[in-house]
């Protein structure tokens, strides 16, 4: 049976009931989160006090239509700001006294307005580059959004990709290096092959010998980072002006979008690399939910011996949809070397893919929620760098933990608690596959 389809189709009923509901917890941890973040902002105002005003520059160089700089004092802005959050606090322990699920849009207004309050506190007497601040954020948060997008495929399909660091790893490696032979296009090829060479890897001892997958994952970053950093200072090094000096991909605006105050300096001038960003969420977000393919999928990661019943085969998609989650892992990586750092350097991912799987976790395996967590994170790691420049008295020890610090009180569980496909993690072995 064919495992991939171009065009929406209507599952058949079989088909239909190998795939459970998403299951809604109602729980308490949405009215706790949003109540510490709102008394940790009010002691912030009350025993670190700021003075003077604090503006938020909102053009950016080149703008057509150039949006006026807003100046608002520091310490009265900051508390209204603090009563909106408690606001949306007692809005949501309401929402739990009712068993009522927080909606998404509550937990936007309440994080908008604890970021607002905190930037006008951390920023007195300042300027805050809001375009520099959330398009930075955007370049950060790429490879992020790219590892997330393959760990999301792996586990729909029962597959827990650990590896994802190590496909960003290896990605950037081969990147710089092809990059550096043949030019940008061919380096960002080289990229997919690479995370899919990862992947390969651990969809054989995971799923054709049943290895456990976390311990397969794990070796396979540290297999990579040894493997990248012998090359790097064997081959790479010592010839650096041939081997790891890739061009960059250079930013396009789009017309007309790239115009638009605000909105089109931070989306619609990037490079080429973000653009294909924006299609690969659209594509996985599509063919999860509206193809024969992504039923497939879904069904091997809730059921798998249901899906066998009704002839899929089980172990051939999972391995092909780790091969594709690997492929796009992969083009994350080349954002270091062909965007962010013409070279590639060791170790030079930091960890980002785990920060990537924690972002799956948060999004709830889903496509665009996933997206928006690697976002939430890579605002918070370009927050620690405008936080430095502009002056704030938060203290650069503070900086350096705050993504993690995110990281933690999102996988935590901001809204609520998160359920993994059923069958993620656990090898099928039935039917010879």
């Amino acid at each position: 049976m064919s495992t991939s389809a171009s065009t929406p189709v209507t599952p058949s009923p079989a088909e239909e009931e190998i795939v459970l509901p998403e299951v809604t917890v109602v729980d308490r941890k949405a009215a706790v989160m949003f109540g510490v973040l709102t008394v940790g902002l009010a002691l912030l105002l009350i025993l670190a006090p700021q003075e003077g005003d604090t503006s938020f520059r909102l053009k950016a160089p080149n703008d057509f239509i150039e949006l006026p700089t807003i100046t608002v004092p520091s310490t009265p802005t900051a508390w209204v700001l603090t009563l909106a959050c408690a606001l949306c606090t007692a809005a949501a322990i309401v929402l739990y006294t009712q068993k009522r699920k927080t909606p998404i849009w509550l937990v936007i207004v309440f994080a908008l307005a604890w970021m607002t309050g905190f930037l006008t506190w951390a920023a007195a007497g300042g300027t805050v580059p809001v375009v520099g601040l959330l398009g930075g954020s955007l370049a950060v948060a790429v490879p992020l959004v790219f590892g997330a997008l393959g760990g999301v495929l792996g586990e729909r399909a029962g597959v827990v990709n650990i590896a994802i660091d190590g496909q960003l790893l290896f990605g950037a490696f081969a990147a710089a290096m092809i990059g550096s032979l043949a030019g940008t296009w061919a380096g960002l090829g080289a990229s997919m092959v690479a995370g899919l060479l990862v992947a390969s890897v651990l969809g054989l001892f995971a799923i054709r010998y049943f290895v456990d997958q976390v311990i397969v994952g794990v070796v396979l970053n540290v297999l990579v980072i040894g493997l990248t950093s012998f090359m790097f200072s064997q081959v790479l090094a010592p010839n650096a002006a041939s081997l790891n000096s890739p061009p960059r991909f250079r930013a396009v605006p789009i017309p007309v979008l790239g115009e638009i105050p605000l909105i089109g300096p931070i989306f619609f001038r990037q490079t080429v690399i973000v653009y294909i960003l924006y299609i690969t969420v659209a594509l996985v977000t599509w063919t999860l939910y509206r193809t024969k393919w992504g039923l497939r999928v879904r069904a091997v990661g809730e059921h798998p011996k249901a899906a066998d019943t009704v002839g899929i085969k089980v172990n051939r998609t999972r391995f092909r949809t780790i091969l594709l989650a690997g492929a796009i892992a992969g083009m994350g990586g080349a954002f270091y070397t062909l965007v962010s750092v013409p070279q590639f350097n060791r170790e030079m991912t930091g960890g980002a893919g785990y920060i990537a799987l924690a972002a799956v976790i948060f999004g709830k395996w889903d496509p665009i929620r996933a997206t928006l967590a690697a976002l939430l994170f890579g605002f918070a790691s370009n927050l620690q760098g405008v936080l430095s420049v502009i002056g704030s008295p938060v203290p650069s020890q503070f900086m350096l933990m705050l993504p993690y610090v995110v990281t933690i009180f999102a996988v935590a569980g901001l809204v609520g608690r998160s359920r993994a496909p059923a069958a993620d993690g656990i090898p099928y072995r039935a039917g010879g596959q």
